[in-house]
């Protein structure tokens, strides 16, 4: 292998892999292609850092590489210094909802918060901690830690990251909540603490609840949920990190509610962030929104029933599925070409090998024989995705390692195989894949 792989992280990549999912570390050593939508989402990245702010739509099937290509730039955006929030709508969490569904996405955005020292979610006590350590270190350079002038010092700079925040839509209750901390902190009063940051993910029911513990008669509510991620997303800047990525993946749930109000509730919600995002009333915040082609394109009961949202989402008249415009608000991810996946299988079989300490022994003819089997199933054409063949190729994988005395045709079958691949020549096959001899 080009690169040696960490057994820790190699054993996450298969195991994640095999069971249908994407691991949360190790993209790097998978990913292939995607080099255009990458490109125009750290394009986006660099926006947010300047203080803008972005919304995209990845639309793909199931199986696509949606939630893979979501895990790379949510890695990436972490490495960069920003901060991650990622949720997966659900029937219990929306953007909206009578039953608290839009304060449940926003808990789940908050427990997810991860940026590059703890990239697995959690952060949000660490982010807290480390701005204030950053606060005293500064004032260390000018004053003797522990003194008067030293301790006044420190609580000049975090009344000033506070007072900016007040001007926000409910940034004078964040602000309260910040002081609250940050007062819990000197005092090393650790219940305060945990109290601050129960209101800040959320957690208390009535206000009365926050003005008992805190003495702040607000909370985050279904209503309001949203502008406090923008709030966050200000003072994340103000604790030194660049910006606020927030990843909102399966919005096929809001295409599932069955009561026409609701779901136009949750479209209205999505029309207000898209807005904001786009009018510049957002700022260091962007916005990812993982869905499938159905959940945009029903006219019914997806995104584009609601008429506001399918005039600013619909595509011009000059893209193609050959030319898309990347920099539009809907990307949309094409499968990826034979020839990229045989790199992912040929990437694949050697982090099994190094994971279970063996050379490889699948060849190149062993690669294009297990792809000519997957892709001439019978309607493979319209319904194989990168998901399926990851899980029979590292099932393949485990089976040859188990059982060397087999080869890649005595566990496919032979005659499976000539079926398969329907009459055609081993040259012909071997002309199909010849853009493999890499």
């Amino acid at each position: 292998m080009e690169n040696i792989i960490p057994k820790r992280i190699a054993n996450t990549v298969i195991n994640a892999l095999k069971g249908g999912v994407v691991p949360r570390v190790g993209l790097e050593y998978i990913t292939v292609g995607r080099a255009q939508e990458i490109n125009a989402f750290l394009h986006d990245i660099d926006i947010i850092a300047d203080g803008g702010a972005t919304f995209r739509f990845v639309v793909g099937k199931y199986g696509s590489g949606k939630s893979f290509l979501l895990q790379t730039i949510r890695n990436y955006a972490t490495a960069k210094g920003f901060v991650v929030m990622d949720a997966d709508l659900s029937p219990e969490r929306r953007f909206s909802g009578t039953k608290g569904q839009g304060l449940a996405t926003y808990r789940e955005l908050i427990q997810n918060i991860s940026v590059k020292s703890k990239p697995d979610g959690g952060a949000l006590s660490l982010v807290l901690e480390k701005w204030i350590s950053g606060i005293q270190a500064g004032s260390a350079q000018h004053y003797d830690i522990g003194s008067v002038e030293f301790d006044k010092d420190v609580e000049k700079q975090i009344y000033a990251v506070a007072g900016q925040l007040e001007g926000m839509i409910n940034g004078f209750e964040f602000a309260k909540a910040i002081i609250a901390y940050w007062r819990a902190y000197q005092a090393d009063d650790q219940a305060t603490k945990s109290n601050a940051l129960r209101w800040f993910r959320g957690e208390y029911a009535t206000r009365k609840e926050a003005k008992d513990a805190l003495d702040i008669n607000w909370i985050v509510t279904d209503e309001t949920w949203y502008d406090f991620l923008k709030v966050f997303a200000a003072f994340m800047v103000s604790a030194g990190y660049k910006g606020v990525l927030v990843m909102v993946d399966e919005l096929v749930n809001i295409f599932k509610i069955p009561n026409s109000i609701s779901r136009q509730n949750n479209y209205e919600k999505l029309l207000t962030m898209y807005n904001d995002a786009l009018q510049g009333k957002a700022k260091h915040i962007g916005f990812l929104m993982g869905c499938t082609p159905q959940c945009i394109e029903d006219r019914y009961r997806g995104i584009f029933s609601y008429e506001a949202l399918r005039s600013r989402l619909a595509e011009g008249h000059f893209s193609t599925e050959d030319v898309k415009d990347l920099s539009a608000p809907i990307i949309r991810l094409q499968m990826l070409s034979q020839e990229e996946v045989y790199i992912l299988v040929e990437k694949l079989r050697d982090i099994h090998a190094s994971l279970y300490g063996y050379e490889p022994t699948l060849t190149h003819e062993d690669l294009v024989y297990f792809l000519n089997v997957e892709y001439n199933r019978v309607g493979a054409d319209t319904h194989i995705t990168p998901r399926e063949i990851i899980r029979d190729f590292i099932e393949l994988l485990g089976i040859i390692h188990q059982n060397p005395q087999k080869s890649v045709a005595d566990i496919l079958g032979s005659n499976s195989f000539q079926m398969a691949k329907g009459g055609l020549t081993d040259e012909e096959i071997h002309d199909d894949f010849v853009g493999f001899e890499l």
